[in-house]
């Protein structure tokens, strides 16, 4: 319960910031464009796109337990996906879509850069694509996992050999921002891999959550670590 009470006071700024700014992105799309919710799962996003024209794609392989390593959700209900195939080979024409939404995917695409591709191929000339990608992950969804996340670099490199024009990458959180989450999540994982001395892990959980109280607003340490970078690209 403690450890749920601090994760839930000082570690949810990862899902808040993209949250914040996914929703900022979704809404400001003009009413009636055809949107492709790439690895849709189970639509967390839909409900930011009732004013689109909105497709969602899962392989939906995934069921909630995996192979019961790593961090795993327990449920996931992929019933609702419109296409089930591989994000790789969607059945659409080329130049489909208006706009292309993938968040927090690429992490699970053995070959992000086909993902890529084929983004590239369904978007109309001047669509736009909504990514976003872990820069730091812990293994989740595992065995669909195959990397640990991106960098700016990753994106500033890739997106133009694809025909992407970046115009907006912008990272969510910073590396103290990054540190807070995990100590925070140290309890919790702790008292899940039998560490003897897991009661301690609740006060350094404690005396961190006071420094990051007093710490408040410092500058940025982005350009070390960060949760994961929001990138908003233009189809050339």
């Amino acid at each position: 319960m403690f450890s749920q009470l601090l994760s839930s006071l000082f570690g949810s700024k990862n899902e808040t910031g993209r949250s914040k700014w996914l929703e900022q992105k979704l809404r400001s799309i003009p009413p009636g464009l055809r949107i492709l919710d790439a690895g849709a799962g189970e639509l967390r996003n839909k409900h930011l796109c009732e004013h689109l024209i909105y497709v969602s794609q899962d392989f939906c392989q995934y069921d909630g337990q995996g192979n019961k390593e790593g961090l795993q959700v327990g449920n996931w209900d992929t019933s609702k996906v419109d296409l089930v195939c591989d994000i790789t080979e969607i059945p659409e024409p080329d130049a489909s879509f208006d706009v292309i939404l993938c968040s927090e995917v690429f992490e699970h695409i053995p070959d992000p850069l086909k993902a890529l591709e084929e983004f590239s191929r369904l978007l109309k000339t001047g669509g736009k694509l909504i990514l976003t990608a872990p820069f730091a992950s812990l293994v989740h969804f595992a065995p669909y996992h195959y990397a640990t996340g991106f960098s700016r670099y990753w994106y500033e490199y890739h997106l133009p050999r694809y025909g992407f024009k970046i115009e907006e990458l912008a990272p969510n959180g910073d590396w103290f921002a990054y540190l807070e989450q995990e100590l925070m999540r140290l309890p919790q994982m702790a008292r899940k891999y039998g560490d003897w001395s897991w009661p301690i892990s609740y006060l350094v959980s404690l005396v961190g959550s006071l420094y990051f109280l007093l710490r408040g607003k410092q500058p940025k340490a982005s350009d070390l670590a960060c949760f994961g970078w929001h990138c908003l690209a233009i189809r050339c």
